[in-house]
């Protein structure tokens, strides 16, 4: 599949608030067309030099975008993933096994709604991290496109310099996201019966709200960096994933609804 028309899948799959926040790549790959298409005794004329000072005028303008979408939402993320831990502690103090007031009934209700979110919360992060493959993809694919259709040398430093900018930069993201799992797995410690049932239940949930997007968000991030025969440095490294790891199991031991 062309990477425009990925892009615009992704675009589709992804949560509405984010829609406008992806790389305009259509814009620019019309802009290079028209630099590209230039006669060419402008070329190293100071309207060529406008037209690529544009060009790089845009680029910058996208970046800063990213920086301070990825920015809210990492910052987003981090308040609530403490506010959720606080929460599975004052369930367990208040209606625990252990607790002054012991009650089954409420825990089990309490911390169906905690799991929701915490299964929310994982998606949204898992969809940021495509979030950042993808528009650096997009990125250097765009720079590529006008090194080549123009003779310029722009790719080489303008991608050192994206590889420094917040939004490339998924570490802490990353972490959550573990974090996230490892949540799940100690407090929601999955039933032999769920396990058996699986697969039947991976039908009836993949299908819904964030956890579909963040399936359709893995998928694309395998497929952005697998192998291939335009492979270079400026390539993210591939993702080595499993079927088990693009439907992950915490999301599947519940029929909660995890729709938004």
């Amino acid at each position: 599949m062309k990477f425009g028309k990925r892009l615009k899948q992704q675009v589709q799959e992804t949560l509405p608030d984010w829609r406008d926040k992806f790389l305009s790549y259509k814009e620019l790959k019309k802009l290079v067309r028209l630099i590209s298409s230039a006669p060419p005794f402008l070329n190293g004329s100071s309207e060529y030099g406008k037209s690529e000072a544009e060009f790089v005028r845009l680029l910058n303008s996208e970046i800063d975008k990213f920086n301070a979408f990825f920015m809210e939402q990492e910052e987003d993320f981090i308040i609530r993933h403490e506010a959720l831990k606080q929460r599975i502690q004052k369930v367990i103090d208040t209606w625990g096994a252990s607790a002054s007031q012991p009650s089954e009934a409420e825990y089990k209700e309490r911390m169906g709604k905690i799991r929701k979110d915490i299964v929310n919360l994982h998606g949204e992060m898992v969809l940021l991290e495509n979030y950042s493959n993808i528009n650096y993809t997009g990125l250097a694919k765009i720079l590529k496109k006008y090194d080549k259709r123009t003779g310029g040398l722009l790719r080489l430093a303008f991608i050192q310099k994206v590889l420094e900018e917040p939004f490339f930069i998924t570490d802490l993201v990353s972490k959550l996201v573990k974090q996230c799992e490892n949540m799940i797995d100690s407090v929601f410690p999955a039933e032999e019966e769920e396990k058996e049932n699986e697969g039947r239940e991976t039908i009836t949930v993949a299908g819904k709200g964030i956890l579909r997007n963040a399936i359709a968000a893995l998928m694309t991030m395998k497929e952005i960096r697998r192998g291939s025969s335009t492979y270079s440095h400026f390539s993210l490294p591939p993702l080595n994933l499993t079927e088990s790891d693009l439907i992950p199991s915490f999301q599947l031991n519940s029929p909660i609804s995890v729709a938004r």
